[in-house]
């Protein structure tokens, strides 16, 4: 059984459909990444899933359960977490309090010190600037913190919409070996990204999404040498 079933769901924004009759699966212990241009309906399917749009129709299974629809806080407590585009920091709090926010949820917060030490075990930078304000780290650093958050809700999936966006590519190439330190230690990941190299290098499977569709679908290894994508995305 799949970790994460998403089963042929429709999405609008007002009476404007985003998502048209998509689906996919995760399966546990993978690196999946979706990938497509903008207005593609990646980070609507990555917020759809995470309970902050609504389903028109179709379903959401992950671990067995419905979420479609459900509230996010009871989508989080379910081991979905989230880490949105933008990073989203509390920018005039420390890195240590950004983090121990992650840690909210009950049966994250039983455990938050122990998951602390492994997340700055994990990315020693951020126990460097623990006792930082947000707004003083770099883009590159602030992108830590916002994972490092999400590690704290002790994620059975974990679901980063463009990590790398608007970073330096020395900072792109940390993050990504941020993420695979994240998968070596059997994290779950659902991934979207526009450096496509970097995700489907990374990646088990991989999605292409064109107009709220799945365009094409998978082995990364296999994504990564086809025509199309190389002329579209990779600009080859």
């Amino acid at each position: 059984m799949a970790l994460l079933s998403v089963e042929n769901i429709d999405v609008f924004y007002g009476d404007v459909q985003v998502i048209n009759g998509l689906s996919l699966t995760v399966n546990e212990g993978e690196v999946v990444s979706i990938i497509g241009g903008n207005g593609a309906g990646k980070s609507t399917l990555l917020k759809t899933i995470s309970g902050l749009m609504p389903v028109r129709s179709g379903s959401i299974t992950f671990k067995g359960d419905r979420i479609e629809n459900q509230p996010p806080e009871t989508i989080v407590e379910r081991g979905l977490v989230h880490v949105p585009e933008g990073r989203r920091l509390f920018s005039l709090m420390s890195v240590a309090d950004n983090l121990e926010i992650g840690a909210y949820i009950k049966r994250a917060f039983k455990v938050k010190d122990k998951t602390l030490r492994q997340v700055y075990e994990l990315l020693p930078r951020l126990l460097e600037r623990r006792d930082q304000m947000a707004m003083t780290l770099s883009g590159g650093e602030q992108q830590m913190v916002a994972i490092g958050r999400g590690l704290m809700a002790l994620p059975g999936l974990l679901m980063l919409d463009e990590p790398s966006l608007g970073l330096a590519p020395i900072l792109v190439k940390s993050i990504f070996e941020t993420l695979r330190k994240i998968a070596d230690t059997g994290t779950t990941v659902l991934l979207v990204e526009q450096d496509v190299h970097h995700s489907l290098s990374l990646s088990d499977r991989g999605y292409v999404l064109e107009h709220g569709r799945v365009a094409l679908e998978g082995p990364a290894a296999e994504l990564i040498d086809n025509k199309h994508i190389k002329s579209a995305y990779l600009g080859m």
